[in-house]
């Protein structure tokens, strides 16, 4: 089974933004850093799951546990219901990538047990300014 940490970071509500994502496979690990524009902290964690479902699907895993410290993900996920937009909209998305996996787990961890994630989160903010990503 294959370990995956995300975590999402904003700037401001909303602000500069990033995703985090560390994946233990097979002995071996990968890191990504993901700037991705001007977005509030719970949209950044949504698509922090989002970007790990597709990198894990390009990467042939079909058998995943999500490791996440937000709590609105994982009960999203969980009950397969989100309040309001744009969190609607992402959470479907997800769900849909997420019937592409043969199992799929997703599990809530204290920030403690998440430090990876969250740096590489940080460090996809300051990549917004650095690659001149244009605000949306």
């Amino acid at each position: 089974m294959i370990e995956v940490y995300i975590d999402g970071a904003s700037a401001g509500d909303p602000g500069d933004s990033g995703a985090g994502i560390f994946i233990k496979a097979n002995g071996e690990v990968e890191r990504y850093s993901i700037p991705l524009g001007q977005k509030n902290n719970h949209e950044a964690e949504f698509l922090a799951l989002i970007h790990s479902l597709k990198i894990c699907k390009q990467k042939g895993h079909n058998i995943i546990s999500v490791r996440s410290d937000s709590k609105a993900v994982v009960h999203a996920v969980e009950k397969e219901f989100a309040k309001r937009e744009p969190y609607k909209a992402l959470l479907l998305e997800a769900l849909n990538l997420i019937q592409q996996f043969e199992l799929f787990f997703i599990k809530w961890v204290p920030s403690s047990e998440n430090k990876t994630a969250d740096s590489l989160a940080r460090h996809a903010i300051r990549m917004n300014k650095k690659e001149g990503l244009q605000h949306e």
